[in-house]
């Protein structure tokens, strides 16, 4: 029997990739996806603990404390691409449940981001909803899954019920309702964290249906739905103006809709055809509670018009229409092997005019090709994406944009478990909806380049019989140039920056069931503008988290985490160095009366620790004892 740890190390691949999966999902009993990501090196939280209000941050790169998502990390559901592009201090990305979810995959940087978009520069985030097969084990039959979860700080609970049917071996059917409430939580001081706590009601229908003599073709179907309705509740989710604009009345809601056609003959390399259409639409209704608003009646600062800020009164409805087709091929020229994935990708944004965001259409044509071509213990990955663009909207000139993008990756493997990799990747973030009301910037995108290098190990019997050791350090620089998207807080423009670092990724196992993951990442971010030298306010602060842990097989899991960032000084936003610590115990009992039945028990933040992580707005939730039933039927 070999060890295991909590997360596998994805040495095998020179993309700066790391998978969180359903076991580690259902682990770590996160009542947010913000939750779920943060333990990755180079993700940081604009906040987290609610889903209103949670920004992602990759390498440097995303929400800030004034716009909930930026188009430099991209987010996508089922292949589906979800959020808006910029909304004034609104999360939108990451508002969904993530017990929707088996798999949440990221990739930071640009390498291994050329199948999936343009302008990805921070990262990607890959969101994989759960399959009936994932229940029944792919043979027909009926299963029924029931979770119940409670967590102490802000009272918070949540019920989730999937009801998963195989018919037969080619036909499966899933439905999944979540239903989810969190009141107001406190920090390590026992203050309230905000003024708002959350009801969020989600649910996923799927269904998938193998057809053809040798099951060579497949349908898939899949449609997800999250929303919540809040009343009188601060305007700004990200908690850091106070009360200058007021409060609302907000209702939220996101839906996703995905159907897709696989076709893969028996016998036949060159064809693994998948055809995706995908519906993303996230809409935010937003009603200002009058007299709310300390500067209802004066300046403040800001024009503010009598009844509130213009913007607290905004609905917004951003709706992305995908359509991706795609073939892998599996073939050999001469010693060289090939796995090539060929695609064409047609994708219409529409954003609805409101009074803090511009309306209009964005409409894409993209071309991309990507080959992992193999020899020996080489593998180089060469990769390409010609994209176009029209942009336009009624109160609004309609431009023509376009551009080329794409990267070459490298790996090596010494056959001794060690190898080396690298690479360097161009991207071109063209002008998005948000700035329509800027011709200047209609014309000029956004252009970065990466490059990153390191090595990795992966080996057994390392240091004793049937142990494992796999480690992954990557080193990158990443810079800038034409920014139109960020401002000092002097609203002088922002037009070049850059960014370095390194991460390290780590985790060593035994036979005997111990194991000890680790992983850390260290940034340094800079203004390079002309005039405008300054630390980036987006630089992550230096982390380190290590996790301690045992398993008794399948039955018993019991891990100490500990998280501690370190005082960050050079950043324009300075922060203080913080330790967590975190208990976490599954069992599952693997025969008896309780067979079926998973108990999950955890403490967030054990000693009660007072602090706002870096990038944050909000202080960190305090001390929360989490407790999860889950039992299949």
């Amino acid at each position: 029997m070999l060890g295991q740890s909590k997360r596998e190390v994805r040495t095998d691949t020179a993309i700066s990739e790391t998978v969180v999966d359903e076991d580690e999902i259902e682990d770590r009993q996160a009542t947010t996806i913000a939750e779920l990501v943060d333990s990755v090196p180079g993700v940081s939280l604009i906040n987290g603990n609610t889903p209103q209000g949670s920004g992602i941050n990759i390498r440097g790169f995303g929400a800030n404390s004034t716009n909930g998502s930026d188009q430099k990390v991209a987010i996508q559901v089922d292949g589906a691409s979800v959020g808006s592009e910029e909304l004034y201090r609104i999360g939108t990305q990451l508002f969904t449940d993530p017990a929707l979810y088996k798999q949440v995959t990221v990739i930071r940087g640009t390498a291994g981001t050329f199948e999936y978009g343009s302008g990805i520069i921070g990262g990607l985030i890959r969101l994989d909803t759960k399959d009936a097969s994932d229940f029944t084990g792919g043979e027909p039959g009926f299963k029924l899954r029931q979770t119940l979860q409670y967590g102490t700080n802000g009272d918070a609970w949540a019920s989730s019920t999937i009801f998963a049917w195989q018919p037969d071996e080619n036909l499966e059917f899933l439905g999944n309702y979540t239903y989810r409430s969190q009141g107001v939580q406190k920090d390590g001081d026992g203050n309230g964290i905000g003024s708002d706590g959350f009801d969020l009601p989600s649910w996923l229908v799927k269904a998938k249906y193998r057809f053809g003599e040798a099951r060579e073709h497949y349908v898939k179907l899949s449609y997800s739905d999250t929303s919540s309705d809040q009343k009188d509740v601060p305007y700004d989710t990200f908690g850091a103006v106070g009360d200058s604009f007021g409060n609302v009345d907000r209702k939220m809601r996101s839906k996703t809709a995905v159907m897709e056609y696989g076709f893969n003959p028996a016998g036949n390399d060159l064809i693994n055809l998948t055809a995706t259409l995908s519906y993303a639409e996230q809409k935010i209704d937003q009603d200002y509670v009058p007299g709310s608003s300390s500067c209802e009646t004066t300046f403040c600062g800001i024009p503010f018009p009598p009844g509130g800020f213009a913007a607290t009164n905004a609905d917004h409805r951003y709706e992305t229409t995908k359509l991706t087709v795609k073939n892998q091929a599996l073939f050999a020229t001469g010693q060289l092997g090939h796995d090539l994935r060929l695609g064409v990708e047609y994708i219409r944004k529409e954003r609805l005019d409101a009074a803090s965001a511009p309306g209009g259409t964005d409409k894409r044509w993209a071309l991309f090709a990507v080959d992992d071509m193999s020899f020996g213990g080489l593998t180089l990955t060469p990769a390409l994406r010609y994209e176009t663009q029209d942009i336009g909207g009624d109160s609004y000139a309609d431009y023509d944009n376009d551009a080329l993008m794409g990267g070459l990756s490298a790996r090596y493997a010494f056959g001794n478990g060690w190898a080396v990799f690298g690479s360097a990747a161009y991207t071109e973030n063209l002008p998005i909806i948000d700035d329509l009301g800027t011709p200047a910037y209609m014309t000029r995108s956004e252009k970065a380049r990466t490059y990153e290098l390191g090595f990795s190990y992966d080996r057994g019997t390392v240091f004793a019989d049937g142990d494992d050791l796999a480690l992954k350090l990557t080193a990158y620089h990443t810079t800038v140039w034409d920014i139109t998207s960020y401002t000092t807080d002097m609203m002088v423009p922002i037009t070049d920056a850059r960014m370095k670092g390194l991460e390290l990724e780590a985790a060593y196992s035994l036979p005997s069931g111990h194991y000890v993951d680790l992983n850390a990442d260290i940034a340094r971010g800079e203004i390079t503008t002309p005039g405008v030298p300054d630390d980036w306010e987006g630089t992550p602060a230096d982390r380190i988290r290590m996790t301690l842990g045992r398993k008794w097989g399948e039955t018993l899991d019991l891990s100490w985490e500990v998280a501690h960032a370190a005082e960050m000084n050079r950043s324009a936003k300075p922060s203080g160095s913080n330790t967590v610590h975190n208990l976490r115990a599954t069992w599952r009992p693997q025969d008896g009366v309780f067979k079926g039945t998973e108990i999950r028990a955890g403490i967030e933040n054990a000693f009660d620790l007072d602090y706002t992580p870096h990038l944050a707005t909000r202080p960190a939730p305090g001390r929360t004892f989490k407790l999860t039933l889950a039992r299949t039927f």
